[in-house]
C-alpha cells in the first residue's frame, strides 16, 4: 500500500511539474520572441550611461506602435554585419540633415543616425553611416545589472 501511495505521489508531482513547465513556456516564449529580450552591454562606447557588462531588457514592441525618437537608446543589428548587436543613442531622425565632423548628411525616410555617449571611443554612424529602421531591435527598457543602477528606461533624458 505504501509503495502504491509513493507511486501516485510521484506521478502527481510529475504531472504538476509538466503543467507548470507548459504554462511557463506558453507565457515566456512569446514574450521572449516578440516583446522583450535580454542584452548585455559590451565595450565602453556608451560610458558613462552604460558600462561593460550592464544587463538590460530590450523593449521590442514599442516601435511597432510609435517611431523611435531622438535621444532614445536603441539596440540594433550592426549594418555591416547583422549578426552583431550594438547599443547607441539616436542623434538623427529620418529625413533630417545633419552636420557631423564637417560633413553634411541627409538621412533617408527610414534611416537613423546613432552615436555612442562616449564619443572618443564609440564606433558609430560617424564611421559606418546611418542605421536602417529594419535593423532596430528595440529600446533599452530596463537595467537589471549592476544592482545599484537598476532603473526603468535607462539612459533616457540624458
Amino acid at each position: 500500500m505504501l509503495m502504491e501511495q509513493n507511486k501516485n505521489s510521484f506521478w502527481s508531482s510529475a504531472w504538476e511539474f509538466i503543467k507548470f513547465t507548459i504554462i511557463a513556456l506558453v507565457i515566456i516564449v512569446p514574450i521572449r520572441m516578440w516583446v522583450a529580450q535580454p542584452f548585455i552591454v559590451s565595450g565602453q562606447s556608451m560610458d558613462p550611461t552604460f558600462g561593460n557588462g550592464d544587463y538590460l531588457i530590450v523593449d521590442e514592441i514599442s516601435y511597432k506602435f510609435t517611431a523611435p525618437k531622438e535621444g532614445d537608446v536603441i539596440i540594433f543589428r550592426y549594418p555591416n554585419d547583422p549578426s552583431k548587436f550594438f547599443i547607441k543613442r539616436i542623434s538623427g531622425l529620418p529625413n533630417q540633415t545633419l552636420e557631423i565632423n564637417g560633413k553634411t548628411t541627409t538621412l533617408k525616410n527610414n534611416e537613423y543616425f546613432v552615436l555612442g555617449d562616449n564619443g572618443a571611443v564609440s564606433f558609430d554612424s560617424r564611421m559606418w553611416g546611418p542605421v536602417n529602421e529594419n535593423l532596430i531591435i528595440g529600446r533599452a527598457f530596463l537595467r537589471l545589472w549592476p544592482i545599484d543602477k537598476i532603473n526603468l528606461l535607462p539612459g533616457q533624458n540624458q
